[in-house]
């Protein structure tokens, strides 16, 4: 089989009852379906024996996180030329891993690509952790064709015209060449880690690429709520890993700009009651002090496709859900 589409799960077990069945009727029979257990304890190795004795199951001796998760869980898989990264709560249709096979066989020049991700709540809107393709801004705020902070926009084929290179796909449904996958940045735990590996690809010379024919249903939230304080954490401190890991040289006094940024942040929750949100500012900050490390060769970040100059946060503040105007036109 050339594909091997990979599940990491930790304790969602019933969303592997849900989902998985849809998960191996659609994708194929060049695919083979593989879950890696992060050291569950509800039961799903159990169900998975059970009841899906054609998954390959892979155990891990504890939860290392989607970041390391996968990395082990992939360093065990051997022979595929693509390895998709997809979400334990994430529908799919008859047919959704076609296309993006199709557009990589094509385009050797392209690395990673993934389909749209539309809300299963409201299936005709996009979601939120990818929506139809990422884009990021110079202080390191990503937003995406069809979602620009919480606002959503309604799919109504505004973005079906041809395959767009972004960015960044998200991590909920990523397809990746396996002679690329060098790894997800373990230091990241979860979240964000994928806008960084795009980043490297980008910067490789590899091309990453939304495919409009391709739709998947994503629950969200299945693992940290949204208004989770770690999750916040996380987002604040890998979003300034991230900046570290891949700004040059002449871009790097973006860093301190945008930790003021987060200050400002910080200041807010503290005038609005939110003492935990404010807590978790000051754990990211502290955090990405002791695990910064990187330093990046000079290039031209300004050739990075779905890179934005200017700062999009202002914008959609000002503009509301006519920011989408612009995201349409970049």
């Amino acid at each position: 089989m050339r594909t091997a589409v990979v599940i990491l799960n930790w304790n969602t077990k019933d969303y592997l009852e849900r989902f998985l069945p849809g998960v191996i009727s659609g994708s194929g029979p060049d695919a083979e379906v593989v879950v890696v257990d992060n050291a569950s304890t509800d039961g799903s190795v159990d169900l998975l024996h059970e009841r899906f004795p054609q998954v390959r199951t892979i155990c891990l001796d504890k939860n290392y996180g989607f970041t390391g998760g996968y990395n082990r869980g992939l360093a065990q898989l051997e022979g595929y030329e693509y390895f998709v990264l997809l979400n334990s709560d994430i529908e799919t249709p008859q047919g959704w891993l076609d296309p993006l096979v199709e557009w990589m066989d094509a385009h050797p020049e392209c690395g990673a690509c993934g389909p749209k991700l539309h809300s299963l709540q409201e299936r005709e809107k996009f979601e939120y952790a990818g929506a139809a393709g990422g884009f990021l801004d110079r202080y390191g705020y990503p937003f995406c064709r069809g979602r620009a902070m919480n606002l959503v926009e309604t799919d109504e084929g505004q973005y079906d015209a041809a395959p767009k290179d972004v960015f960044w796909v998200t991590g909920a449904c990523l397809l990746v060449r396996a002679s690329l996958f060098d790894g997800l940045d373990e230091r990241f735990f979860a979240h964000m880690e994928e806008i960084d590996l795009c980043w490297r690809l980008q910067r490789k010379g590899f091309r990453i690429t939304v495919i409009p024919s391709s739709t998947v249903y994503h629950l969200g939230g299945g693992t940290l709520p949204v208004r989770s304080p770690f999750k916040l954490m996380l987002n604040f401190r890998n979003n300034l890993l991230l900046l570290d890991n891949n700004l040059p040289a002449g871009s790097r006094c973006i860093i301190p700009l945008r930790m003021l940024l987060d200050a400002c942040s910080a200041a807010v929750y503290i005038l609005t009651g939110r003492w935990q949100y404010f807590k978790a500012v000051i754990r990211a900050h502290r955090e990405f002090r002791s695990l910064r490390r990187k330093e990046v060769p000079e290039y031209d970040i300004t050739s990075l496709q779905g890179y934005y100059r200017g700062w999009i946060i202002p914008r959609i503040l000002l503009r509301g859900n006519r920011i989408f105007t612009l995201i349409h036109s970049l």
